[in-house]
């Protein structure tokens, strides 16, 4: 069983397995197979390790050319990043991260 929040968040960070991204994959949309493809489910990789390294989110630019796709394959796989960091487990953002990915988005 997975546990969420009310805004469909992982409850427990480290519970997330490929399936679970599955899971919250098909309950966002975003697809309804599984798994994932590798080019997804690198991205998903990339973005929990970095939040265990960091604490915190990376820059949405900077997963690209970490994972070794396409400059703009965040938005190819997942266009709205909020999203991803919802299939890869991670907490929900604070207001001002969302802040911070809404102007982004506006200026690239």
């Amino acid at each position: 069983m997975v546990n969420l929040d009310h805004d469909g968040y992982l409850e427990d960070f480290e519970s997330w397995t490929e399936t679970i991204a599955c899971s919250l994959a098909d309950q966002e949309g975003v697809s309804q197979e599984c798994p994932l493809s590798n080019d997804r489910m690198d991205i998903l990789k990339f973005i929990r390790d970095y939040y265990k390294k960091f604490e915190a989110f990376p820059i949405v630019r900077a997963v690209c050319k970490n994972v070794g796709q396409s400059k703009d394959c965040q938005y190819q796989q997942f266009p709205d990043p909020i999203v991803a960091w919802k299939i890869a487990g991670l907490p929900k953002p604070t207001n001002e991260v969302l802040a911070k990915i809404k102007h982004s988005e506006v200026h690239p």
